[in-house]
């Protein structure tokens, strides 16, 4: 089974999802629901209510909690989106016009604040404080994360570990209660919920980093963004960081990363610099060794389909756009 069959088997239940996070953005004021049905109608992978149906199923819960509770992690997520696109004054997301570059940025954050809102109440009337505060601090850690970013940005003393503290906040964080919420709903054993959530942290780091490297090495038609899109805004990512580490040239480097503006020649040497160093390989490296360590957490869960599953996915995270 590759991915598109994963996404065909489930894909009756993630439109289940989608009438759930329509009905998130129902409100008396009309923009909302507009820009809503814009947004949902723009696409997306819709991982993060995959991995919530596919942990559910791993840990043997089926009711239709999950449906709703996988509706509201992507509304944290898409709310999360609307926000950074801001931040970063975005020009595209997912290959169509950036929301706030149609309505404008303040109905926008707004909009993100309502979703926020919005999605911690409904978790509330599943009446379940673990869920809740699996959400609350995956909601928490975004919007830390963020700020983690933004104090390093253009910051060439940026560590390994403040950039593992970032990512954990900006995605690790809802994958992790994603997985974590699945094995509540199913009143998992504690070693074995541990597992899932371990799980989840480890794949949301993978996910990210890969994210990440990929803005150095996709065409924009695959990622939706400008090549060295995150160099040209601040962010310091993992390849980057490996060839801080590893270059002579790490003055003249640093040197580029600092200039007020950065231009198309600038990126054109670090990408270059990249290819010297092997800086894309290692990176790929250290996201293969956070796999790992997550198919290593669900060693827990006896041989199962579903298990299966889970592996293709992380296989497919690894191998996107490659």
């Amino acid at each position: 089974m590759n991915f598109s069959e994963v996404f065909r088997e489930y894909e009756d239940e993630l439109k289940e999802v989608e009438k759930e996070l329509y009905n998130i953005f129902q409100s008396e004021a009309a923009l909302i629901p507009t820009i809503g049905s814009y947004i949902i109608n723009s696409g997306g992978k819709r991982l993060r209510p995959l991995f919530l149906l596919l942990s559910s199923d791993l840990a043997g819960y089926r009711g239709y909690k999950r449906v709703i509770l996988a509706a509201v992690v992507e509304a944290l997520h898409t709310a999360s989106l609307l926000h950074d696109d801001v931040v970063d004054e975005a020009e595209l997301r997912r290959g169509k016009k950036a929301a706030n570059k149609i309505w404008g940025n303040n109905i926008v954050v707004l909009l993100g604040d309502y979703l926020y809102a919005k999605a911690l109440h409904i978790s509330v009337a599943q009446e379940s404080l673990p869920i809740m505060e699996a959400l609350s601090k995956a909601t928490s850690q975004m919007a830390e994360g963020e700020i983690l970013q933004l104090m390093k940005a253009g910051d060439p003393t940026i560590t390994f570990e403040d950039y593992i503290k970032i990512i954990t906040g900006k995605t690790a964080g809802l994958i992790t209660a994603a997985c974590r919420i699945a094995g509540l709903l199913a009143e998992l054993s504690y070693d074995r919920l541990q597992a899932l959530t371990d799980f989840g942290h480890n794949i949301g780091i993978a996910f990210q980093m890969i994210d990440d490297i990929l803005d150095y090495v996709a065409e924009e038609s695959e990622l939706g963004k400008k090549l060295g899109k995150d160099l040209m805004e601040g962010k310091i990512t993992l390849p980057l960081i490996e060839l801080l580490k590893k270059a002579k040239e790490r003055e003249e480097i640093i040197e580029l990363i600092k200039q007020e503006f950065f231009t198309e020649e600038s990126l054109s040497k670090i990408l270059n610099y990249l290819q010297k160093y092997n800086c894309i390989e290692s990176s790929m490296k250290i996201a293969r060794e956070y796999i790992e360590t997550a198919k290593g957490s669900l060693s827990l869960f006896p041989p199962s389909p579903y298990k299966d599953t889970m592996f293709r996915i992380v296989d497919y995270i690894l191998e996107r756009n490659r």
